[in-house]
């Protein structure tokens, strides 16, 4: 769990995320491959391969079999920076921001943010980019309860106007980032992550949602030894905004992976569509726990608990991919295993969220389950879940990447 904690608390931005993500794959013998050269696979080899620095995709390759997949997005609500973002009227200097997803944005406010993400610089020839994390903090600060009565009453904050304190006085931001030319940068949480409950029994921390998905599915993935088929955890960025970037699952970047893979595998196109069909992907997102201040917000019969274990997630319009057939083949695969479950479904009379499991499969078309564990104050700069219920995950992802599940016509067998 304090992997997890260190993974959560460093990962700032997508960047920090997939190179943290770098690092334990190399730590665990994974090769690097580019995506502008052409991939030589071995077979049982670990492979990983990175897209604008913001999204990984990791695999283990075999020749044959059919393709496990655990789809996760690295990517988290939080306020991204303008250009020319100084603001000054002489007192003081904010920095001119705009919101990046759907953020729980009070929040936000009265606490330390940091700024990180990426900036691009000239340099020997060619323009290379650069992790940027920030060791000042900024703060949003709240106006105070005598100028604003209705403040916990009603809360909506413009985020035009509600900005980042930056300097008192007038400040230039040019040498922050000195001499890039351009840059995507962040304001996020910067809070540690802390253990809570009279048990330490809770882990609360920035950017639960997602980013303990996909730590778990890197730790199944490089913990896997005995296997079949080839093993694939993505990691996208851009679910938090639709995921219609060249590096989330709108685009092409887990299709084209595919497509190396297939074509090192020697298959044509029918026979890797054949294999795709026999395949199992899992959406990886968390879902909403009841929370114990609010049990009227949840389903009456399939409420997602902390505690509970892997929530397997349903909803008649699509938001979520699962089905019967696949929602039946990750039950088996999780009590063979001894892992537990629980099944969620939305109220009837609240909207869903999305998950990227979905837009994926516009790419990548393949039987589909949508997962995750249960969380409470999702969107929010501090997010909290249950300890156990990750090590629940990882076991069940680990059990997911051993099994020799496979879809045959209206069968799934695994044999």
């Amino acid at each position: 769990m304090n992997e997890l904690s260190r993974f959560l608390g460093t990962s700032y931005t997508c960047y920090q995320a997939v190179e943290n993500a770098a690092a334990l794959l190399d730590r665990a013998g994974f090769i690097r491959l580019g995506e502008q050269e052409t991939w030589n696979l071995r077979e049982g080899g670990a492979y990983y391969t990175v897209r604008a620095g913001a999204s990984l995709i990791a695999f283990r390759y075999s020749r044959k079999g059919n393709y496990k997949f655990v789809v996760s997005h690295t990517d988290s609500p939080c306020l991204k920076l303008k250009e020319n973002p100084a603001l000054s009227d002489g007192a003081f200097t904010r920095l001119n921001t705009e919101p990046y997803g759907g953020g729980l944005w009070y929040t936000f406010f009265d606490r330390p943010l940091a700024l990180a993400g990426r900036t691009v610089h000239a340099a020997e020839g060619a323009l290379r980019s650069r992790p940027f994390v920030s060791k000042f903090r900024v703060v949003l600060p709240s106006l105070a309860v005598h100028q604003n009565r209705e403040a916990n009453e009603k809360f909506g904050p413009n985020l035009q106007t509600e900005l980042p304190l930056f300097a008192l006085g007038k400040a230039e931001f040019s040498a922050i980032v000195q001499d890039a030319l351009a840059y995507d940068l962040f304001l996020v949480p910067a809070e540690a992550p802390f253990e809570s409950g009279i048990n330490g029994e809770f882990l609360s921390s920035p950017r639960i949602d997602d980013l303990s998905g996909a730590y778990a599915s890197l730790c199944a993935l490089a913990g896997a030894k005995q296997f079949e088929g080839t093993l694939i955890a993505a990691l996208l960025d851009s679910e938090e905004i639709g995921s219609s970037t060249y590096r989330g699952a709108g685009g092409d970047f887990l299709a084209s992976a595919v497509a190396r893979i297939a074509a090192a595998q020697e298959r044509s196109e029918q026979e890797k569509l054949c294999a795709l069909a026999s395949s199992l992907l899992v959406s990886l997102d968390n879902a909403h726990s009841l929370h114990p201040n609010h049990p009227e917000k949840c389903d009456p019969t399939n409420r997602a608990v902390m505690g509970g274990g892997i929530v397997i997630k349903n909803h008649a319009g699509g938001a979520y991919t699962t089905d019967a057939m696949t929602c039946a083949a990750v039950k088996k695969i999780f009590s063979d295993a001894g892992v537990k479950f629980q099944s969620f479904y939305n109220r009837s009379d609240l909207r869903s969220g999305g998950t990227l499991g979905a837009i994926s499969l516009g790419h990548v078309c393949v039987p589909s389950v949508d997962l995750g564990v249960a969380q409470l104050a999702m969107h929010s700069a501090t997010e909290t879940m249950a300890k156990c219920d990750y090590e629940e995950l990882e076991k069940g992802l680990s059990a997911f990447f051993a099994s020799r599940v496979k879809f045959v016509g209206d069968a799934v067998t695994f044999d």
